[in-house]
């Protein structure tokens, strides 16, 4: 076990789908799993043999989580709840970024430019790669947040990277999710909507959970995304 909040973990877990990608998703695990969780959804999405794919999965580091009753745990940021609901600490979801931002910055120096990388995430996770995508210098392929509460969502329009109007935005939610209840997505779909971002939008009758159907959902938005030319939806 690491020291609180360090990232000083073993490197992500890596799966390409093939020789020489040319593009990355870097998908980010929900509070107390780690980098091998959503391992088994590469075979899920059964992605075209080109243009290859490379899966990055980070761990986040070993943290006291207050909702957890200060039980440590993999944990992006420390989360509370509150009078004013769910409190998520601002200076670790601050540290989060910067290590993914180098994340990101590692594959671009690895020749994938920003356009060919999306930045996906589930739950606590989900919230680091919208609050990090929206804020990155260049356009990314694509952001998607899965079963999230949205993190300092009154910071969103003052720091938002206007140029990152254009880039596609995946949110979807359960709408049985007693963990992250569904109106926290509906408030996150208006948020986006209200800046003007090109929000795709799901609910699954489900808890807080992935599903069959929104991994297919899932696997057409990343080929439009990614610009997957005549594949297979």
């Amino acid at each position: 076990m690491t020291d609180a909040g360090a990232f000083d973990d073993p490197a992500p877990v890596v799966i390409a789908t093939g020789p020489a990608p040319s593009a990355t998703v870097i998908w980010l695990h929900g509070l107390g799993a780690d980098g091998h969780d959503f391992e088994p959804i590469v075979p899920e999405l059964d992605w075209p043999r080109s243009p290859a794919v490379r899966f990055v999965f980070p761990h986040a580091p070993y943290r006291a989580v207050t909702l957890n009753g200060g039980a440590t745990m993999r944990a992006w940021y420390d989360i509370a709840v509150g009078a004013r609901g769910l409190d998520q600490n601002e200076a670790d979801i601050r540290e989060s970024e910067r290590h993914l931002r180098g994340l990101i910055d590692a594959e671009v120096a690895r020749g994938t430019e920003p356009g060919r990388i999306v930045l996906a995430g589930f739950s606590q996770g989900a919230a680091m790669a919208l609050h990090t995508g929206l804020r990155y210098p260049r356009p990314l392929a694509g952001i998607m947040a899965l079963s999230m509460p949205i993190p300092v969502p009154g910071r969103i329009a003052s720091e938002w990277n206007r140029g990152n109007a254009g880039v596609p935005v995946f949110l979807a939610h359960g709408t049985a999710d007693p963990i992250v209840p569904l109106v926290l997505g509906e408030y996150a779909r208006q948020l986006l909507g209200e800046l003007g971002l090109a929000v795709e939008w799901h609910r699954y009758a489900m808890a807080h959970s992935v599903c069959a159907e929104e991994i297919l959902d899932i696997r057409a938005w990343l080929l439009r995304a990614l610009r997957v030319a005549g594949a297979r939806e």
